[in-house]
C-alpha cells in the first residue's frame, strides 16, 4: 500500500481517525472527508486510488457519492454500512462499488479487502496478450480495452472488463463459482457467490441482445458460467 492514496469518507469522526491510523501504518498516504459533498471535493482535488465510502451520510449518502465518482472515475470503491443482507450488498456493488463491508469489521479484513481491490486495478492494467474478439455483433479489443455492441461503445468498469476478459480467454468451458472469485477478486472472497451473480449480470444488460436470454454468459446451475463465441462463417 507504499505511495497509494486512500480517501476516506465518513461521517463517523472518530472511526475516520482509526482508519487513518490504520492506512498510515501500512505506508498510504490518508485524506478523511465526513460527508459526501465534502469527499466529491476531495476526490477531485486529490484523484485518489481508493475511496473507502460510508453509506449513511448527511448532505448526500454514500450512495449518491458512489453513482457520482462512478460517472468519471474507475477509481476501486469499497462501501461501508450499518445495514444487513444481501440485497443491499447488491445495491452497493449496482451502483458501482468494488466490495462492501459490513459494519463492525476487523481492521485486517479491511485492509485484506483493500490490498485485494487494488491488486485487481494492478492485473487490469497489464494489457492483455489476446488481442480481439469480433462476431459481427460483438467486438472486444482487449488490448485497447475497447468493447463494441453493434458498433457502439460500451463502457465497462475495471471490474467488468476484467472478468469478461478471464471469459474470454476460457470461452468454451465452465469455469466455476470458485474459479471465478479467486481470479478476479482473490481468494478473500471465496465465500461471496452473489459478487459473481452481480457481475454476470452486469456484462448480460451491457453486452446481450436479450439479457433475459443470454447467447455469450450461459449459466451452469448450481456450478458457475461459461462464456459461448458466435460461430462465424
Amino acid at each position: 500500500m507504499d505511495s497509494k492514496t486512500i480517501l476516506i469518507i465518513d461521517d463517523d469522526i472518530s472511526l475516520c481517525q482509526i482508519l487513518d491510523i490504520t492506512f498510515t501504518v501500512e505506508g498510504a498516504f490518508v485524506i478523511t472527508a465526513n460527508d459526501g459533498r465534502e469527499g466529491l471535493q476531495k476526490f477531485f482535488a486529490h484523484r485518489p486510488d481508493l475511496v473507502v465510502l460510508d453509506v449513511n451520510m448527511p448532505h448526500m449518502d454514500g450512495w449518491e457519492t458512489c453513482r457520482q465518482i462512478r460517472l468519471l472515475s474507475d477509481v476501486p470503491i469499497i462501501m461501508l454500512t450499518t445495514l444487513q443482507g444481501d440485497q443491499e450488498m447488491v445495491r452497493g456493488l449496482d451502483a458501482g462499488a468494488d466490495d462492501f463491508i459490513t459494519k463492525p469489521f476487523n481492521a485486517d479484513v479491511l485492509l485484506a479487502r483493500t490490498r485485494a481491490v487494488l491488486r485487481r486495478m494492478e492485473k487490469t492494467a497489464v494489457p492483455p496478450t489476446d488481442s480481439q474478439y469480433s462476431d459481427g455483433y460483438l467486438i472486444i479489443h482487449l488490448e485497447r480495452h475497447e468493447v463494441l455492441v453493434l458498433g457502439e461503445q460500451v463502457k465497462l468498469t475495471a471490474t467488468e472488463f476484467q472478468l469478461l476478459t478471464y471469459f474470454l480467454k476460457n470461452s468454451g468451458h465452465t469455469l466455476t463459482y470458485k474459479q471465478i472469485l479467486e481470479n478476479i477478486w482473490g481468494w478473500e472472497y471465496q465465500e461471496s457467490i452473489d459478487y459473481v451473480h452481480v457481475y454476470v449480470s452486469h456484462l448480460r444488460r451491457k453486452i446481450e441482445r436479450d439479457p433475459k436470454n443470454p447467447f455469450y454468459f450461459i449459466t451452469v446451475h448450481g456450478i458457475g458460467y461459461r462464456f459461448e463465441k458466435a460461430t462465424t462463417g
